[in-house]
């Protein structure tokens, strides 16, 4: 009924917001906000494009403005990329209250993004169902996350903060013709402002209940002749627990992040320029907070679950850190007018240190401390063609080497201790080239092929223990290092055709590829099985879409259907087993589940309906069903549902800006609501731990000065809404738990810019 309510909604306000638009155009002008992209060629089609776009929108207020994405490597307006991609600029992001990425939840058709379940700042994410929950090192992620085209390898410190950011782009669908790492389900693409050519800065203070204090500044400049350019900017988010510790007091669910980022440039002419960047965060967040859903067995004190949803009673002692940095060096060279070179030179590291009290008790029934380390170095080549003609193509070669690390200590009901420890390495060498063929002004043809050859190292040793100092070892688990090599060939081909000037239409077909690997938490010694390597994951995606635009550009709709064939699927689960004298016990592993045909449609709009309205939505649904699913030999197919693949998604942004006196000061009200059907959050598939259908309500008031300042009120999940995001669920240990979203959140704010 939520459901039906919301679409219902949904397409009303889109009916009234297109009829009443003819009425709309005799309003007065007044000026609009240009948006503009870093990296663009000098003079190219597309970025005349945007200024003609922006002109428009600046001469008459009731025109929706362009956005500049970059989603095939080149500058295009949003509306003219036949690829299903979603886009906020800065000020976007400012409106919707965006403070890290996982805030995109709602603003994107079929994706789900969220913080994993013991951490604040370690990213799980899904798009169209195809996703990696599984922070632990080895298993890599199928959405990948890029911070200003550099790969970030692991999810650990992935959930970015927002601040200093030129724009973010969601790309959804197979990435690796353009993308230097090949990602399965899509790509994440975090963009820093972009050197600037004169004195700029910004400084932002914020304050709200949980004692929220964040505090985001920057500063740059340029020399005279504008041959050194510089920027750098800080961040430092902050709020109390959303719960406590009851037995020690200690906040759980806090933030305390800082973040800080430098680039430096030299332009010495128009054909070179070289930028050094580097970036480092620190998450000092104590653990996250989680509630019991049932009693444990094992509770001699059989605690009933807390009231809160974040309150804990943990034994272990709050640690839950991440540390991240990296540098990346990026040159640009332009030889001739059709051609751009860049080479992006990369290093990221990170290292965690986290307990993971799964039982929230202070009994030892099911106490882990996890440390991980990794290190990747990425190099690029790229070339990108462009003579303004009816060709454009781009071309790379990429090559990742990366090594992730880790100790994870089990302490069960304080009689089984085990150790999981191990390296994996993974070291990767791609060349793609993707190409446009405009036969004439309507019809496009566009094709691209990657071949990828990766191998990987996984040197794994598991070992179980007499006592919780894990000094006296009893027995290996496993203990093997072994190395399994991929090659694969990944071709995209598109076509689009112009019915209009202002309506696209695309097809599209497309190969996702994610190598397989070894289970790190291997158990040899009573699965001999489990030392294997699990399967490449593939998929085969078609896609049909339309960008249209109506009403001289004050109605944009962006559709999309897809039906994706998805073979050896990855999957995190817990095996049991039997020893031979009759014990039972269980082990994390992985698997490939077989194969699932995944089909869906989405709708993204926005409509201008009168001078100071805008209103943005998006619906979207997903039937993901699995083909193939052998458990034990037999195959359970049709019992098996995808994780974190609701079936409907949706939502909508109403905004109203008006001026306020003759100076040029606005002020903007804001309304959001998100939701989302049923969603299964782990494999076990728990019916404890999914969440039901439910919708989150937003709010926000922002006052911007003509000159240097504007203030803000914004409020989150304004109905303090109750939902879980994941959970853990372990029959043997008597382990049921949830981790939730955030409750209602207050803040005022006040940032000036120069």
């Amino acid at each position: 009924m939520q459901r039906q309510k919301l679409f219902v909604a949904i397409l009303c306000v889109l009916a009234t917001c297109t009829a009443n638009v003819n009425a709309a155009s005799d309003l007065p002008a007044t000026p609009g906000e240009a948006e503009h992209a870093d990296g663009a060629t000098a003079g190219s089609d597309a970025d005349q494009d945007v200024r003609d776009g922006s002109a428009k929108a600046a001469t008459d207020p009731t025109r929706l403005e362009g956005i500049t994405v970059t989603a095939r490597k080149r500058e295009e307006t949003l509306q003219d990329v036949p690829v299903s991609v979603s886009a906020f600029t800065a000020r976007t992001l400012d409106s919707l209250n965006v403070r890290d990425i996982g805030d995109l939840q709602g603003q994107v058709p079929n994706l789900s993004i969220y913080a994993a379940r013991g951490s604040n700042s370690t990213l799980t994410a899904y798009i169209r169902g195809i996703g990696q929950s599984d922070p632990l090192w080895g298993f890599e992620p199928g959405v990948g996350i890029y911070l200003d085209d550099v790969y970030i390898a692991r999810p650990q410190g992935a959930l970015l903060d927002v601040f200093d950011v030129s724009r973010i782009e969601v790309l959804r669908g197979p990435q690796g013709t353009l993308y230097g790492k090949n990602t399965i389900g899509g790509a994440v693409k975090y963009i820093s402002n972009p050197l600037p050519t004169s004195t700029e800065a910004f400084a932002t203070v914020a304050l709200g209940n949980y004692a929220e204090r964040d505090v985001k500044a920057g500063f740059g400049g340029a020399s005279a002749d504008g041959v050194w350019r510089a920027r750098v900017a800080a961040a430092s988010v902050q709020h109390d627990g959303f719960g406590k510790n009851l037995i020690t007091g200690d906040d759980v669910s806090d933030k305390n992040t800082q973040a800080a980022r430098g680039t430096f440039g030299f332009f010495p002419n128009a054909t070179f320029n070289a930028q050094l960047s580097v970036d480092a965060s620190n998450d000092n967040s104590s653990v996250r907070g989680a509630k019991r859903l049932a009693i444990n067995k094992f509770d001699p004190n059989k605690t009933p679950p807390n009231a809160s949803d974040f309150d804990v009673q943990n034994g272990m002692p709050n640690k839950n850190g991440t540390h991240m940095s990296g540098a990346a060096l990026t040159a640009n060279w332009l030889p001739f007018d059709s051609w751009q070179f860049k080479s992006t030179t990369a290093y990221r590291r990170s290292y965690t240190n986290t307990n993971i009290d799964f039982d929230t008790l202070p009994q030892a029934i099911t106490d882990v401390r996890a440390t991980y380390r990794d290190h990747q170095f990425t190099q690029e080549f790229q070339g990108n063609y462009d003579a303004g003609g009816q060709f454009h193509a781009v071309t790379g070669l990429y090559y990742f080497n990366g090594s992730a690390s880790g100790l994870v200590r089990n302490n069960f009901l304080n009689a089984s201790f085990g150790t999981t420890s191990g390296t994996v390495g993974t070291e990767s060498v791609a060349a793609y080239a993707d190409g446009t063929w405009a036969f004439n002004d309507r019809l496009s043809l566009s094709g691209g092929l990657r071949y990828t050859h990766e191998e990987k190292t996984a040197d794994v040793f598991n070992r179980s223990y007499t006592d919780a100092t894990f000094t006296k070892p009893v027995a290996t688990l496993a203990n093997f290092d072994k190395s399994l090599t991929a090659n694969n060939v990944s071709p995209r081909l598109s076509l689009d055709y112009h019915l209009d000037p202002s309506i696209l239409l695309y097809a599209s077909v497309s190969r996702g590829f994610k190598s397989g690997g070894y289970n790190i938490r291997a158990n040899t010694l009573a699965v001999p099985d489990s030392a294997h390597p699990f399967k490449d994951e593939k998929v085969d995606a078609y896609e049909i879409g339309s960008k249209m635009a109506f009403l001289d550009d004050r109605l944009f709709i962006n559709t999309a259907l897809f039906y994706n064939r998805y073979h050896n699927i990855q999957l995190s689960v817990f095996s049991s087993y039997t020893l031979p004298n009759g014990t039972q016990g269980f082990f994390g592993d992985f698997t490939n589940a077989g194969k699932a045909n995944v089909k869906g449609a989405e709708v993204e709009f926005s409509v201008k309906p009168a001078e100071y309205w805008t209103v943005t939505g998006n619906l979207a649904w997903l039937d993901p069903k699995y083909t193939e699913y052998f458990s034990s030999g037999v195959n359970v197919a049709s019992k098996q549902k995808f994780t974190n693949a609701p079936h409907f998604q949706g939502g909508f942004n109403v905004l109203y800006t008006h001026p306020i006196g003759n100076d040029g000061d606005t002020l903007e009200g804001r309304v959001g609501y998100r939701y989302q059907s049923k969603v299964y959050p782990t494999t076990d598939l728990s019916e404890a731990i999914a969440q039901d259908s439910y919708g989150v309500l937003d709010a926000g008031l922002i006052w911007r000065t003509a000159g240097h300042w504007s203030f803000a009120l914004e409020g989150k999940n304004l109905t303090d809404k109750s939902y879980r995001t994941t959970g853990y669920n372990i029959p043997a240990l008597g382990i049921l738990t949830g981790f939730y979203g955030a409750p209602r959140q207050v803040a005022v704010s006040a940032t000036w810019r120069f």
